[in-house]
Protein backbone atom coordinates (compact mmCIF):
# COMPACT_ATOMS: atom_id res chain seq x y z
CA UNK A 1 0.00 0.00 0.00
CA UNK A 2 1.27 3.23 -0.99
CA UNK A 3 2.09 6.11 1.77
CA UNK A 4 -1.20 8.27 2.46
CA UNK A 5 -2.03 10.99 4.28
CA UNK A 6 -5.12 11.02 6.92
CA UNK A 7 -7.64 14.44 7.56
CA UNK A 8 -10.53 13.92 9.57
CA UNK A 9 -13.61 16.61 9.31
CA UNK A 10 -15.96 18.14 11.43
CA UNK A 11 -18.81 19.24 8.81
CA UNK A 12 -19.94 18.85 5.12
CA UNK A 13 -17.99 21.87 4.74
CA UNK A 14 -14.94 20.60 5.57
CA UNK A 15 -15.15 17.54 3.84
CA UNK A 16 -16.05 19.20 0.53
CA UNK A 17 -13.07 21.53 0.84
CA UNK A 18 -10.54 19.17 2.08
CA UNK A 19 -11.47 16.69 -0.55
CA UNK A 20 -11.39 19.82 -3.59
CA UNK A 21 -8.17 20.96 -2.09
CA UNK A 22 -6.29 17.49 -3.44
CA UNK A 23 -6.84 15.61 -6.78
CA UNK A 24 -7.40 12.15 -6.47
CA UNK A 25 -8.23 12.53 -2.23
CA UNK A 26 -10.95 10.21 -0.96
CA UNK A 27 -13.92 10.06 1.13
CA UNK A 28 -13.41 7.41 4.32
CA UNK A 29 -16.28 5.86 5.48
CA UNK A 30 -15.98 2.40 7.19
CA UNK A 31 -13.43 1.34 4.21
CA UNK A 32 -14.27 -1.86 3.63
CA UNK A 33 -14.16 -2.00 -0.14
CA UNK A 34 -11.60 1.41 -0.57
CA UNK A 35 -9.10 0.24 1.83
CA UNK A 36 -8.76 -3.61 0.03
CA UNK A 37 -8.71 -1.63 -3.38
CA UNK A 38 -5.59 0.27 -1.54
CA UNK A 39 -4.29 -2.61 -0.53
CA UNK A 40 -4.39 -4.09 -3.88
CA UNK A 41 -3.03 -1.25 -5.43
CA UNK A 42 -6.04 -0.43 -7.43
CA UNK A 43 -6.85 2.55 -5.40
CA UNK A 44 -3.91 4.95 -4.34
CA UNK A 45 -5.69 8.30 -2.83
CA UNK A 46 -3.12 10.60 -1.28
CA UNK A 47 -5.04 11.75 1.09
CA UNK A 48 -8.04 10.09 3.21
CA UNK A 49 -10.63 12.24 4.12
CA UNK A 50 -12.60 10.49 7.32
CA UNK A 51 -16.29 11.35 7.20
CA UNK A 52 -17.33 8.66 9.97
CA UNK A 53 -17.90 11.50 12.76
CA UNK A 54 -19.77 13.78 10.44
CA UNK A 55 -23.36 14.02 12.51
CA UNK A 56 -25.25 11.42 9.59
CA UNK A 57 -25.70 8.66 11.56
CA UNK A 58 -29.60 8.55 12.32
CA UNK A 59 -32.39 6.70 10.52
CA UNK A 60 -35.45 9.08 11.12
CA UNK A 61 -39.59 9.33 9.86
CA UNK A 62 -39.93 11.45 7.51
CA UNK A 63 -43.96 12.98 7.87
CA UNK A 64 -45.04 11.67 4.77
CA UNK A 65 -44.37 7.90 5.97
CA UNK A 66 -40.93 7.71 4.13
CA UNK A 67 -37.36 7.21 5.86
CA UNK A 68 -34.37 9.21 5.73
CA UNK A 69 -31.44 7.59 6.37
CA UNK A 70 -28.03 9.07 7.02
CA UNK A 71 -24.98 8.08 4.63
CA UNK A 72 -23.03 7.26 7.70
CA UNK A 73 -25.67 4.73 9.52
CA UNK A 74 -23.61 1.16 9.46
CA UNK A 75 -24.96 -1.54 7.57
CA UNK A 76 -25.83 -3.61 10.70
CA UNK A 77 -27.82 -0.88 12.57
CA UNK A 78 -30.02 -0.38 9.43
CA UNK A 79 -30.85 -3.91 8.85
CA UNK A 80 -32.06 -4.35 12.29
CA UNK A 81 -33.63 -0.93 12.61
CA UNK A 82 -37.33 -1.80 13.53
CA UNK A 83 -38.66 0.48 11.07
CA UNK A 84 -36.76 -0.51 8.13
CA UNK A 85 -37.70 -4.75 9.22
CA UNK A 86 -41.48 -3.82 9.51
CA UNK A 87 -41.99 -1.32 6.85
CA UNK A 88 -38.91 -2.17 4.13
CA UNK A 89 -38.19 -6.45 4.71
CA UNK A 90 -36.58 -5.85 1.50
CA UNK A 91 -33.89 -3.52 2.80
CA UNK A 92 -33.30 -5.25 5.62
CA UNK A 93 -33.17 -8.84 3.66
CA UNK A 94 -31.00 -7.59 1.33
CA UNK A 95 -28.18 -5.63 3.83
CA UNK A 96 -28.07 -9.25 5.56
CA UNK A 97 -27.46 -11.00 2.98
CA UNK A 98 -24.59 -8.70 2.10
CA UNK A 99 -20.86 -9.48 3.20
CA UNK A 100 -20.24 -10.81 6.75
CA UNK A 101 -21.30 -9.62 10.20
CA UNK A 102 -18.35 -8.13 10.90
CA UNK A 103 -18.15 -6.32 7.66
CA UNK A 104 -21.83 -4.94 8.13
CA UNK A 105 -21.20 -3.66 11.36
CA UNK A 106 -18.03 -1.20 10.06
CA UNK A 107 -19.91 -0.62 6.16
CA UNK A 108 -21.65 2.82 5.98
CA UNK A 109 -24.55 3.44 4.08
CA UNK A 110 -22.72 5.59 1.67
CA UNK A 111 -19.81 3.93 0.88
CA UNK A 112 -21.75 1.01 0.21
CA UNK A 113 -23.63 2.64 -2.42
CA UNK A 114 -19.96 3.66 -3.70
CA UNK A 115 -18.97 0.26 -4.46
CA UNK A 116 -16.70 -0.15 -7.53
CA UNK A 117 -18.48 -2.25 -9.92
CA UNK A 118 -15.40 -4.92 -10.32
CA UNK A 119 -14.03 -7.92 -12.05
CA UNK A 120 -11.26 -9.92 -11.60
CA UNK A 121 -9.23 -7.82 -13.92
CA UNK A 122 -10.35 -4.98 -12.31
CA UNK A 123 -8.97 -5.74 -9.07
CA UNK A 124 -5.34 -7.16 -10.96
CA UNK A 125 -3.07 -4.14 -11.58
CA UNK A 126 -1.04 -6.82 -14.04
CA UNK A 127 -3.78 -6.90 -16.19
CA UNK A 128 -5.41 -4.51 -18.30
CA UNK A 129 -8.75 -2.81 -17.56
CA UNK A 130 -10.48 0.12 -18.93
CA UNK A 131 -11.70 0.73 -15.24
CA UNK A 132 -8.51 1.60 -14.05
CA UNK A 133 -7.03 2.46 -17.36
CA UNK A 134 -8.77 3.80 -20.08
CA UNK A 135 -8.42 2.55 -22.99
CA UNK A 136 -6.22 -0.45 -21.91
CA UNK A 137 -8.40 -2.94 -23.16
CA UNK A 138 -11.54 -5.44 -21.66
CA UNK A 139 -10.02 -9.03 -21.40
CA UNK A 140 -13.10 -10.32 -19.11
CA UNK A 141 -14.98 -10.52 -22.14
CA UNK A 142 -12.98 -13.10 -23.89
CA UNK A 143 -11.52 -14.26 -20.70
CA UNK A 144 -13.08 -15.09 -17.52
CA UNK A 145 -16.72 -13.49 -17.50
CA UNK A 146 -19.10 -15.97 -15.61
CA UNK A 147 -20.52 -13.51 -13.01
CA UNK A 148 -20.30 -10.27 -14.88
CA UNK A 149 -22.96 -8.56 -16.58
CA UNK A 150 -25.55 -9.56 -19.21
CA UNK A 151 -27.65 -6.28 -19.11
CA UNK A 152 -26.41 -2.41 -19.71
CA UNK A 153 -22.69 -3.41 -20.25
CA UNK A 154 -20.45 -2.10 -23.47
CA UNK A 155 -17.85 -3.24 -25.76
CA UNK A 156 -15.53 -1.51 -22.86
CA UNK A 157 -16.84 -3.02 -19.71
CA UNK A 158 -19.34 -6.10 -18.94
CA UNK A 159 -18.38 -5.50 -14.54
CA UNK A 160 -21.51 -6.11 -12.37
CA UNK A 161 -22.06 -3.65 -9.50
CA UNK A 162 -22.08 -5.70 -5.91
CA UNK A 163 -23.92 -3.55 -3.55
CA UNK A 164 -27.17 -5.96 -2.43
CA UNK A 165 -28.62 -2.94 -0.57
CA UNK A 166 -28.31 -1.08 -3.85
CA UNK A 167 -30.81 -3.39 -5.92
CA UNK A 168 -33.12 -3.07 -2.59
CA UNK A 169 -32.69 0.71 -3.08
CA UNK A 170 -33.71 0.97 -6.38
CA UNK A 171 -36.72 -0.79 -6.06
CA UNK A 172 -38.09 1.29 -3.36
CA UNK A 173 -37.47 4.71 -5.83
CA UNK A 174 -34.91 5.79 -3.13
CA UNK A 175 -33.24 9.00 -3.93
CA UNK A 176 -29.81 10.52 -2.56
CA UNK A 177 -29.21 13.74 -0.90
CA UNK A 178 -25.69 14.84 -2.16
CA UNK A 179 -23.32 18.33 -0.80
CA UNK A 180 -21.01 19.75 -3.12
CA UNK A 181 -19.38 22.35 -3.97
CA UNK A 182 -22.29 23.89 -6.27
CA UNK A 183 -24.04 22.88 -2.92
CA UNK A 184 -26.62 20.64 -1.79
CA UNK A 185 -29.00 18.18 -4.59
CA UNK A 186 -31.35 15.24 -4.55
CA UNK A 187 -30.75 12.67 -7.35
CA UNK A 188 -32.64 9.58 -7.65
CA UNK A 189 -31.03 6.45 -6.85
CA UNK A 190 -31.22 5.40 -10.38
CA UNK A 191 -29.55 8.95 -11.50
CA UNK A 192 -26.66 7.93 -9.51
CA UNK A 193 -25.11 5.44 -11.46
CA UNK A 194 -23.47 5.38 -14.64
CA UNK A 195 -23.36 2.80 -17.68
CA UNK A 196 -20.03 1.99 -18.72
CA UNK A 197 -20.24 2.55 -22.37
CA UNK A 198 -17.36 4.16 -23.45
CA UNK A 199 -16.05 5.49 -20.23
CA UNK A 200 -16.19 2.43 -17.71
CA UNK A 201 -14.20 4.48 -15.33
CA UNK A 202 -16.68 7.35 -14.62
CA UNK A 203 -19.10 4.86 -12.46
CA UNK A 204 -21.15 7.45 -10.98
CA UNK A 205 -22.54 10.98 -12.28
CA UNK A 206 -21.20 12.59 -8.59
CA UNK A 207 -18.93 15.57 -9.12
CA UNK A 208 -15.31 16.09 -7.74
CA UNK A 209 -15.95 16.84 -4.29
CA UNK A 210 -19.25 15.49 -4.28
CA UNK A 211 -20.66 13.89 0.05
CA UNK A 212 -23.44 11.98 -0.06
CA UNK A 213 -25.31 12.89 3.29
CA UNK A 214 -28.44 10.87 3.21
CA UNK A 215 -30.86 8.21 1.35
CA UNK A 216 -34.73 8.90 1.36
CA UNK A 217 -36.96 6.35 0.71
CA UNK A 218 -40.59 7.71 -0.02
CA UNK A 219 -43.81 5.81 1.53
CA UNK A 220 -44.71 2.86 -0.43
CA UNK A 221 -48.42 1.87 0.78
CA UNK A 222 -47.31 -2.35 -0.05
CA UNK A 223 -43.81 -2.07 0.74
CA UNK A 224 -44.47 -4.21 3.61
CA UNK A 225 -45.15 -7.20 0.88
CA UNK A 226 -41.35 -7.18 -0.33
CA UNK A 227 -38.65 -9.72 -0.31
CA UNK A 228 -35.05 -10.03 -1.37
CA UNK A 229 -33.48 -13.11 -2.92
CA UNK A 230 -29.71 -13.61 -3.57
CA UNK A 231 -28.52 -17.06 -5.18
CA UNK A 232 -24.83 -16.92 -4.84
CA UNK A 233 -22.31 -19.69 -5.15
CA UNK A 234 -21.75 -20.32 -1.31
CA UNK A 235 -23.96 -18.66 1.51
CA UNK A 236 -21.75 -17.13 3.21
CA UNK A 237 -19.64 -14.35 2.51
CA UNK A 238 -20.67 -14.20 -1.58
CA UNK A 239 -21.33 -11.51 -4.17
CA UNK A 240 -24.32 -12.71 -5.65
CA UNK A 241 -24.43 -14.62 -8.89
CA UNK A 242 -28.08 -12.91 -9.43
CA UNK A 243 -30.33 -11.13 -6.93
CA UNK A 244 -33.97 -9.89 -6.93
CA UNK A 245 -35.66 -7.22 -5.07
CA UNK A 246 -39.52 -7.26 -5.15
CA UNK A 247 -42.34 -5.72 -3.90
CA UNK A 248 -45.83 -6.61 -5.08
CA UNK A 249 -49.39 -5.52 -4.83
CA UNK A 250 -52.07 -7.78 -5.31
CA UNK A 251 -55.99 -7.65 -4.79
CA UNK A 252 -58.32 -10.33 -6.47
CA UNK A 253 -56.11 -12.17 -7.76
CA UNK A 254 -54.50 -9.32 -10.30
CA UNK A 255 -51.65 -6.96 -9.99
CA UNK A 256 -52.13 -4.08 -9.07
CA UNK A 257 -48.63 -2.41 -8.84
CA UNK A 258 -45.36 -3.92 -8.73
CA UNK A 259 -41.50 -3.26 -8.04
CA UNK A 260 -38.70 -4.96 -8.79
CA UNK A 261 -35.13 -4.41 -9.54
CA UNK A 262 -31.84 -7.28 -10.43
CA UNK A 263 -28.25 -7.52 -8.88
CA UNK A 264 -25.71 -8.79 -10.36
CA UNK A 265 -27.03 -8.84 -13.82
CA UNK A 266 -25.78 -5.14 -14.99
CA UNK A 267 -23.25 -2.52 -14.28
CA UNK A 268 -25.30 -0.73 -12.06
CA UNK A 269 -28.69 -1.94 -9.85
CA UNK A 270 -31.05 -2.75 -12.37
CA UNK A 271 -34.66 -1.36 -12.17
CA UNK A 272 -36.47 -3.75 -14.08
CA UNK A 273 -39.44 -1.31 -15.58
CA UNK A 274 -40.07 -3.24 -18.25
CA UNK A 275 -40.88 -6.08 -15.83
CA UNK A 276 -43.30 -3.50 -14.18
CA UNK A 277 -45.09 -2.16 -17.08
CA UNK A 278 -45.86 -6.12 -18.34
CA UNK A 279 -47.00 -7.02 -14.44
CA UNK A 280 -49.34 -4.35 -14.10
CA UNK A 281 -53.36 -4.91 -14.28
CA UNK A 282 -52.83 -8.84 -15.16
CA UNK A 283 -53.01 -12.06 -13.28
CA UNK A 284 -51.12 -12.83 -10.35
CA UNK A 285 -49.75 -15.89 -11.97
CA UNK A 286 -46.64 -17.62 -12.49
CA UNK A 287 -47.12 -17.26 -16.68
CA UNK A 288 -47.19 -13.65 -16.30
CA UNK A 289 -44.46 -13.47 -13.94
CA UNK A 290 -42.57 -15.56 -16.52
CA UNK A 291 -43.94 -12.93 -19.46
CA UNK A 292 -42.52 -9.88 -16.97
CA UNK A 293 -39.25 -11.62 -16.36
CA UNK A 294 -39.04 -12.46 -20.28
CA UNK A 295 -39.59 -9.01 -21.28
CA UNK A 296 -36.97 -7.51 -19.21
CA UNK A 297 -34.35 -9.67 -20.34
CA UNK A 298 -35.43 -9.28 -23.87
CA UNK A 299 -32.33 -6.44 -24.38
CA UNK A 300 -29.88 -8.72 -22.76
CA UNK A 301 -26.44 -9.63 -24.46
CA UNK A 302 -25.46 -12.35 -22.91
CA UNK A 303 -21.17 -13.70 -23.32
CA UNK A 304 -20.78 -16.94 -23.53
CA UNK A 305 -20.28 -18.49 -19.99
CA UNK A 306 -22.72 -16.16 -18.40
CA UNK A 307 -26.00 -16.51 -20.55
CA UNK A 308 -27.21 -19.47 -17.79
CA UNK A 309 -28.25 -16.18 -16.22
CA UNK A 310 -31.11 -15.45 -18.05
CA UNK A 311 -32.80 -18.58 -16.95
CA UNK A 312 -31.75 -18.16 -13.66
CA UNK A 313 -33.27 -14.45 -13.19
CA UNK A 314 -36.48 -15.63 -14.87
CA UNK A 315 -36.51 -18.79 -12.33
CA UNK A 316 -35.89 -16.45 -9.46
CA UNK A 317 -38.37 -13.79 -10.63
CA UNK A 318 -41.11 -16.07 -11.25
CA UNK A 319 -40.54 -18.15 -7.86
CA UNK A 320 -40.10 -14.72 -5.66
CA UNK A 321 -43.44 -13.14 -7.21
CA UNK A 322 -45.53 -16.34 -6.21
CA UNK A 323 -44.48 -15.88 -2.86
CA UNK A 324 -45.10 -12.41 -2.18
CA UNK A 325 -48.65 -13.39 -4.19
CA UNK A 326 -49.27 -15.42 -1.53
CA UNK A 327 -51.80 -18.78 -1.76
CA UNK A 328 -54.33 -19.44 -4.09
CA UNK A 329 -55.04 -18.19 -7.64
CA UNK A 330 -52.29 -15.35 -6.75
CA UNK A 331 -49.73 -16.89 -6.27
CA UNK A 332 -50.64 -20.30 -8.50
CA UNK A 333 -48.02 -21.78 -10.14
CA UNK A 334 -50.64 -23.87 -12.57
Amino acid sequence: MRPFRYERVGDDLGAVTAIAATPGARFLGGGTNLVDLMRLGVETPPVLIDVTRLPHDRIDDRADGGLRIGAGVRNSDLAHDPAVAERYPVLSQALLAGASGQLRNLATVGGNLLQRTRCLYFQDVTKPCNKRVPGSGCPARAGDHRNLAILGGSPHCVATHPSDMAVALAALDAVVHVEGPAGPRVIPLGGLYRRPGDRPDRETTLERGDLITAVEIPPLAFAGNSAYRKVRDRTSYAFAVVSVAAALDVAGGVVRDARLAIGAVAPVPWRARAAERVLAGQPATAEWFARAADAELAEAAPLPDNAFKLTLVRNVVVRMLGELAGPGPEGSAS
